[in-house]
């Protein structure tokens, strides 16, 4: 007893010497040692309004720790009251005021989830959208001061968040935007995609769409340039601009779209320039002159369509004008020259052929796979809608069939989300 008197008395001078001091608890229990409870962790307890008043009382006096638990304390033993939405409202408030930024985000979530008709409903998305935006920015996440996690982690977890209890939000779109940012800086490409389309397929009328639009088509579109091993960046890059002008042609980003789609086709030339080399040096002079044309019909005046004209007019020279012939024709051709040459024998007629290099047939995609068709072989499409056809364009098409398209890959502006 005398001990427990003499602890009293020496918390009372602490106080009147530390007036700080005062906010502390000291438990006392049966068989128990007494023990010190910092501000804000001691027990709560009473009605609603009792701990509502306690939290505010609290807050008046700076103790915002304190005040923390009263309103957490309501909200979990009264969670039907009136107050409880209010409560964890301003306790979200205060642990933001504190910097403990996730934690307020997950009760600002948790007042969403809970008391949608709150009138704190909007502030709530607001809190949890902005709190993202932190992360976004390169907020460092830390614990003793040591950083433990990914800020862009974070960033997607609260803009998810935003985007699953309140997808007609004002601020949805963004978030959902916002998601395809975080992602794309750390890399994750694939999941940058997904979420850009989304934005395009669920919130397709919202100005963030034609944001969306254009960096699925940046993505690609760098993609392209950093010499990826991937030959379908170049079209989904090339797919992903066309969309962007055909959606959005008053956007304030054309001019830097029509811009990247030429130097896309500039890279474009020069690959199948370097192709039409490599299919030259191996003497494979037919499929170096389908590259050689394709170099033309892509960027006609350019140094290298002069280059190509002119090796088409060198092989012509020394080849003959079969070198220019589709594969089917020449094959054609030697049929009809073998049938006339019966009597011949079989090593004179392999002779014959060997000597002949413009009747070397095209190699196969199934035994030729190092390198991709010419773009000409697989025509330009966009994901945009076709216009429809004139009645003088419908009868002309009733009156001669069309030709069947040729077989490609099919390649898109992005993954389905």
């Amino acid at each position: 007893m005398d001990f427990r008197v003499r602890v009293l008395s020496f918390l009372v001078s602490a106080s009147l010497a530390f007036p700080g001091f005062s906010m502390a608890s000291v438990i006392f229990k049966p068989g128990e040692k007494v023990k010190y409870v910092a501000p804000g962790d001691e027990e709560m307890s009473g009605k609603a309004e009792e701990l509502f008043h306690i939290g505010q009382t609290a807050e008046k006096e700076g103790n915002l720790k304190r005040a923390i638990r009263a309103y957490k304390t309501l909200v979990q033993r009264h969670a039907k009251d009136a107050l409880a939405p209010g409560a964890l409202f301003r306790a979200a408030e205060l642990q933001e005021q504190l910097h403990n930024y996730f934690v307020a985000a997950e009760w600002f979530r948790t007042l969403v989830e809970k008391y949608p008709s709150s009138p704190h409903f909007e502030e709530a998305i607001e809190a949890q959208f902005r709190i993202g935006g932190m992360y976004l920015g390169g907020k460092k996440v830390k614990f003793l001061g040591i950083p433990f996690a990914s800020s862009m982690d974070r960033a997607v977890e609260v803009f998810a968040a935003v985007v699953r209890t309140a997808p007609y939000g004002k601020y949805t779109a963004r978030a959902q935007f916002d998601i395809g940012l975080a992602r794309e800086k750390q890399g994750l490409n694939d999941a940058a995609l997904q979420a850009y389309q989304a934005v395009i397929d669920k919130f397709p009328d919202e100005p963030v769409a034609a944001d969306a639009q254009y960096q699925i088509g940046y993505i690609w579109f760098t993609a392209a340039r950093t010499g990826t091993k991937d030959l379908a960046a170049t079209t989904n890059a090339k797919i992903a601009f066309q969309d962007f002008l055909f959606r959005y042609p008053n956007s304030e980003k054309v001019a830097q779209t029509r811009a990247n789609l030429q130097l896309l086709e500039r890279k474009q030339t020069a690959t199948s320039f370097n192709v039409a080399k490599f299919y030259d040096k191996q003497k494979n002079y037919r499929a170096a002159v389908i590259y050689y044309n394709e170099v033309i019909r892509q960027e006609p005046g350019s140094t290298e369509s002069e280059r190509a004209k002119k090796r088409i007019d060198q092989l012509r020279a020394k080849f003959g004008e079969a070198v220019l012939q589709p594969a089917v024709a020449a094959a054609d051709a030697s049929k009809k020259k073998a049938s006339t040459h019966e009597g011949q024998t079989a090593k004179s007629g392999s002779a014959m052929r060997g000597s002949s290099n413009d009747e070397a047939p095209l190699p196969s995609p199934e035994t030729d796979l190092s390198l991709p068709p010419p773009a000409s072989l697989a025509p330009d499409t966009t994901t945009a809608p076709e216009p429809s056809p004139s009645p003088a364009a419908t009868a002309t098409s009733e009156a001669s069939p069309a030709p069947e398209a040729s077989a490609s890959p099919k390649a898109s502006a992005s993954p389905a989300p």
